[in-house]
């Protein structure tokens, strides 16, 4: 049970403090409630730009960094199709260096062209290098588009070209920045060596003078239900020829997502998996083979996607995974296997939990969700499936109307 408490500030500023006196450290974690979806299709790209130029320098503060490192902090920061989060770790009595720096970025970043100019490099750069010129780096800029016809997530968090980087003014990057990055768009959670009288007393003193800004009101298209199984195939120059398969699930809030969780890791949870055993291990198709889900909070993919062995042919190793897939439609698995399964969920959510860092992410992210107290009752989400769950679950997720396939072909 993580204990926490919360206030909101007169700008509308969301703020969690979770107390742990058993360490030196704090925390400060900011979490934005922005992402690649809150994008214009004809500008995308933005909100991980953003991430990038929050480190070029605020209003008050040009060098970011060199205060962190004297105050014995370190910072990262991560985007999303769904939010933007940013985090600094320092030792507790140092707290108000973080509460002076990250209050700095929301009142406004430096907005200079040579800090545009610098961030877009970097940008553009690793669009090329990550999506462009990667052996199978453009899978997901590909399979996106197939399997979203109108939903912003058919666009990966990079972008969805690199033109919309390239073309990006410094009055559009300003309209994003002072639409989204304002306190009423964000919840912030100090967690560690900290009292909530004395994040109060911060907390209005560097973010409460800040405007609070408008609500954003999401309105984004709904992606129809799906009714015709989609394919592509592309021949490039990789190794080995690959095979993607995805198919649309519920969205984070659904009882069915967790149920959808579960059936990933008896499919495809490490070496004793069920795709794992039978298409590696024994019928030596795939030389590898996973099968995962993104974890968005609107409806989002689970997908299946492997390496074939040489010489295997993609009809073959597809025709394989489907025989697995009907296993699951029409036969339970067992008490034993889905307890196993849900086992390991178990130790994976505890140990996530560990670290006070971990503890700030997860508590914004529920409180993004609706309620910070999700976090202590995930568990029991998971406790509530059961075997019949998992069969029709299967059944309704791998319809073949439902999938989107993309054959990634070895040229060679």
């Amino acid at each position: 049970m993580v204990h926490f408490e919360r206030f909101t500030l007169s700008n509308g500023l969301r703020v969690v403090v979770h107390q742990d006196t058993s360490t030196p450290m704090a925390v400060l974690n900011v979490m934005y409630d922005v992402g690649a979806k809150d994008e214009d299709p004809s500008r995308t790209g933005f909100a991980h730009l953003f991430e990038h130029l929050m480190f070029g320098g605020s209003l008050n503060i040009p060098e970011y960094d060199e205060p962190l490192q004297m105050a014995g902090g370190e910072n990262n920061a991560y985007t999303t199709n769904d939010l933007t989060n940013y985090y600094i770790q320092l030792p507790a009595e140092n707290l108000e260096t973080a509460f002076w720096l990250e209050s700095d970025r929301m009142l406004s970043l430096a907005f200079s062209p040579k800090s545009l100019e610098v961030q877009r490099k970097v940008v553009c750069e690793e669009f090329k290098e990550h999506y462009l010129n990667k052996p199978y780096g453009d899978v997901w800029l590909r399979l996106r588009d197939l399997s979203y016809q109108v939903h912003p997530y058919r666009w990966m968090t990079i972008g969805k070209e690199l033109s919309h980087i390239e073309n990006a003014s410094l009055q559009d990057v300003k309209d994003f920045f002072f639409k989204h990055y304002r306190p009423v768009n964000a919840i912030l959670v100090v967690a560690g060596n900290v009292t909530t009288e004395q994040v109060k007393t911060l907390a209005e003193k560097w973010f409460g003078p800040i405007e609070a800004g408008e609500r954003y009101m999401r309105q984004l298209p709904q992606e129809p239900a799906q009714t015709a199984a989609r394919k592509l195939e592309v021949h490039a120059d990789v190794p080995l020829d690959a095979l993607y398969k995805c198919w649309h699930i519920q969205s984070r809030m659904d009882h069915r997502y967790y149920v959808a969780d579960l059936i990933t890791e008896v499919l495809g949870g490490g070496g004793s998996s069920r795709l794992y055993q039978a298409l590696v291990k024994e019928k030596k198709l795939f030389s590898n083979i996973e099968c995962y889900h993104f974890g968005t909070i609107e409806a989002g993919l689970l997908s299946i996607e492997g390496k074939l062995v040489k010489g295997v042919k993609p009809e073959e190793a597809e025709a394989a995974i489907t025989e697995e897939l009907e296993r699951m439609k029409n036969e339970q698995i067992t008490v034993t296997e889905l307890q196993k399964v849900k086992n390991k969920t178990e130790s994976a959510i505890a140990f996530e939990d560990m670290t006070i860092m971990n503890r700030a992410n997860s508590l914004a992210f529920y409180e993004l969700l609706g309620d910070a107290h999700l976090m202590n009752s995930e568990l029991d989400r998971y406790n509530k499936v059961t075997v019949e769950d998992i069969r029709q679950e299967c059944k309704e997720i791998f319809k073949e109307t439902n999938s989107n396939t993309l054959w990634y072909l070895s040229k060679n």
